[in-house]
């Protein structure tokens, strides 16, 4: 079971075509990611349009890899998190029903995530029941929205009310705030994403919303960026400062045992150290399906990482089933 997978939709491009603020916020885009990743990620996304946007493409992928079920949301390019509330909403409806369609053609084998508009916080709650309503299980956000951070409390009515559902939020950072210092051999995806996954997990951490929301199943990126791995530094400065230990009732290691992680890490020291240092029953399978960042074959890539059996299984599919509540098809490859 792959929680980490991404549609497509031309449609909201279609709707936001020619309208103010868009164009300067492909222009910020453009500027973060340099002219050399531009020129590749063009023809990279045309070739993966197919498996992007047919589910029948899709399901044959699948297939191949071996993976039963997918949790399909939207490309994080969809986002927008410029546009004004009337835009925003409309954005999230057609990416909220357009998913749920897309799902539709094959709802054992697919399930989907909507989009939430972050720079209108008290819209969120209001996407999310949107995204619920489709049959969808829940949304997925970015690590930030302008001049906002996941700690802010204008977010408390989203958290709450995840809770409450029992709702599944999809933390997908899209852009960096280190901007053009990492626009070149594409920095802004290999330093940026992972760097971004770190500081929104902190701010969640930090601030409380994990205490206040203990309930909340948060489901972060890339392994969770840089975070697990170095969350010993978090631990450090949360007992020597008062500062640090001022937001958050417990050391901030223990959080990452109320996260989920996806186990799209690359590296199989790094997998096995995520595991350890989140549990192996916060860890899911993920492959960023299918772009060139991701992995084409997640089972081997999990298999790489020599866990043992029930750690292999529980993250293959296991501990999606029991988070999701989901019933994955038998498939006829043996792992």
């Amino acid at each position: 079971m792959d929680v980490h997978a991404h549609i497509l939709l031309p449609e909201i491009e279609a709707l936001l075509d020619g309208l103010p603020g868009l164009a300067e916020a492909r222009a910020l885009d453009a500027r973060r990611n340099g002219p050399d990743a531009l020129k590749v990620n063009g023809p990279m996304i045309g070739e993966r349009i197919p498996r992007l946007t047919d589910p029948a493409a899709r399901l044959a992928a699948m297939d191949a890899q071996g993976v039963d079920v997918q949790l399909v949301s939207p490309s994080p390019s969809h986002y927008h998190y410029w546009a004004d509330e009337e835009t925003a909403e409309k954005v999230y409806r057609l990416a909220n029903e357009a998913t749920a369609a897309h799902c539709s053609a094959a709802p054992a084998r697919l399930r989907g995530l909507g989009l939430a508009p972050l720079q209108h916080p008290h819209t969120a709650v209001r996407a999310l029941e949107h995204a619920l309503d489709q049959g969808l299980l829940g949304v997925e956000i970015s690590s930030h929205s302008p001049n906002r951070e996941l700690s802010d409390p204008a977010y408390e009515p989203l958290w709450s009310r995840a809770e409450e559902t029992g709702a599944i939020i999809f933390l997908h950072p899209f852009g960096c705030t280190l901007d053009e210092r990492l626009d070149q051999w594409y920095l802004s995806n290999t330093v940026g994403q992972p760097t971004e996954n770190a500081v929104a997990i902190s701010h969640l951490i930090f601030s409380g919303v994990l205490d206040r929301h203990p309930g909340l199943k948060i489901i972060a990126a890339h392994g969770g960026g840089y975070l697990p791995t170095h969350i010993g530094r978090s631990d450090h400065a949360w007992s020597a400062r008062p500062d640090a230990a001022a937001g958050c009732a417990h050391r901030p290691s223990s959080y990452l045992k109320r996260l989920y992680f996806d186990s799209l890490v690359h590296d199989p020291n790094a997998l096995r150290e995520l595991v350890r240092s989140a549990g192996t029953s916060q860890i899911l399978l993920g492959s960023d399906f299918p772009f060139d960042m991701g992995t084409d074959d997640p089972v081997d890539a999990l298999r790489a990482a020599q866990l043992p059996d029930t750690d292999f299984h529980a993250v293959r599919g296991g501990n999606a089933t029991t988070l999701l509540r989901l019933h994955p098809r038998p498939h006829p490859r043996k792992d």
